[in-house]
């Protein structure tokens, strides 16, 4: 069992930043990557970005340029800084443990094994 434990998550102005944390105790990368998804009001949970055991990042297009992910092995720990916020981004955002394909980190939700709680990202 993965247990992942996000926090970060506020109010903010559109144009503003802000750096989503996930803890996650006990994750190897022997079966699991990590990656940030996110889900807003009536809608579907979408993949915003994933890291793979080689370093690779990859980011949906709604926030590229604008997000960036990034990992602490030694604390493992998942980062997600968020800069330029819109209205848009606002949603609820989940950290999850993913099954790996290779070295690469498919943010799909048919590809996670574990779910964070969710930690709420408002922009108005």
């Amino acid at each position: 069992h993965v247990q992942l434990v996000e926090s970060g998550g506020d109010s903010v102005q559109p144009g503003g930043s802000l750096r989503l944390s996930c803890e996650a105790p006990g994750y190897t990368a022997s079966a699991y990557c990590l990656a940030w998804f996110r889900q807003r009001l009536g809608q579907a949970r979408e993949g915003v970005a994933g890291i793979g055991t080689d370093g690779v990042s990859r980011v949906a297009d709604s926030v590229k340029g604008r997000f960036t992910i990034s990992k602490d092995n030694a604390k493992n720990t998942l980062y997600l800084q968020m800069n330029s916020l819109k209205s848009e981004d606002t949603a609820v955002y989940y950290c999850a443990a993913v099954a790996r394909v290779g070295d690469t980190c498919p943010a799909r939700k048919e590809n996670v094994a574990y779910w964070g709680q969710g930690t709420q990202v408002t922009v108005s």
